[in-house]
């Protein structure tokens, strides 16, 4: 019996590897295997590096232009305007007929024919008792009311009276209608009592050109020359310039009288006007 068993043991051993061979070992997976992952060909981002920058689209931001620098006004440079010429100037023949005689210097003035001339006695006289006749109220002379009137129908206007209360603004208002109209300006002299006649003038910046021009100086002529007032002083040669300082010792204020009740107190003015 002793190489029998030895037999069998070696048999069952042979058998139990055969069986072994067969059965799963214990916890083994019999599942197929897995497919591995694919594998990105996007390069992995490395944790400790900076981030990459975000492309964000560029705003354009419009720059402001520049306000611009208003440039500084002109300065007023000297103007100049006369319509004297020789031969103009009409004397008065009677120390009544001033009216009369600004009406003739007036007409010279403008007519530049040459050949028009008024200066004869017997038409100052005429031209007298026309604005006489158109002044009421007027103690029987002849006033600025009728002044600018005969001017109008003798074909040299429309004229009308004014009373200015700033001495400055008058002359602005006598160089400027002179400007616009090419006609002379007749002054309301000795607060009412004679009359001249403003020819031109002179000043810093051109009416109707600078706003707030300045007049200094103004061209005259006084029907009464050689003679003048005691009172108010001599008169000036026909032409003169006159600074408004030398104006303004016989070019005064005047009150209202019965005439030009209406007229507020002020420097008058015989003033031309546009015809449109």
């Amino acid at each position: 019996m002793t190489g029998a068993p030895a037999r069998l043991l070696a048999w069952l051993a042979v058998l139990a590897g055969l069986v072994t061979g067969c059965v799963p070992e214990a916890g083994r997976d019999n599942s197929p295997p897995t497919q591995p992952a694919p594998v990105s060909s996007v390069p992995a981002l490395s944790s400790g590096g900076p981030s990459p920058t975000p492309l964000v689209p560029e705003v354009l931001s419009e720059t402001p232009a520049p306000t611009p620098i208003a440039a500084p006004p002109p300065v007023p440079q000297p103007f100049a305007l006369n319509l004297y010429q020789e031969g103009d100037f009409v004397p008065q023949y009677t120390f009544d007929w001033c009216v009369a005689a600004s009406i003739q210097i007036a007409h010279n003035l403008v007519d530049d024919t040459g050949g028009g001339t008024w200066a004869d006695r017997a038409q100052q006289n005429e031209l007298w008792n026309m604005a006489r006749a158109r002044s009421s109220n007027s103690f029987n002379g002849a006033n600025p009311l009728g002044w600018a009137q005969v001017l109008t129908e003798v074909g040299m206007g429309p004229y009308s009276v004014v009373s200015i209360a700033g001495y400055e603004d008058a002359l602005q208002t006598a160089a400027r209608a002179i400007t616009e109209t090419g006609r002379p300006v007749g002054l309301v002299m000795w607060s009412g009592r004679h009359a001249w006649v403003m020819s031109g003038f002179e000043s810093l910046g051109e009416p109707g050109q600078v706003p707030d021009f300045s007049v200094t100086g103004v061209r005259v002529l006084d029907p009464l020359y050689p003679h003048g007032s005691g009172q108010w002083g001599p008169s000036p040669a026909p032409n003169s310039l006159l600074t408004p300082e030398q104006l303004a010792t016989q070019f005064v204020v005047r009150e209202p009288r019965r005439w030009s009740s209406d007229l507020s107190a002020g420097y008058l003015l015989v003033l031309p006007r546009n015809t449109y």
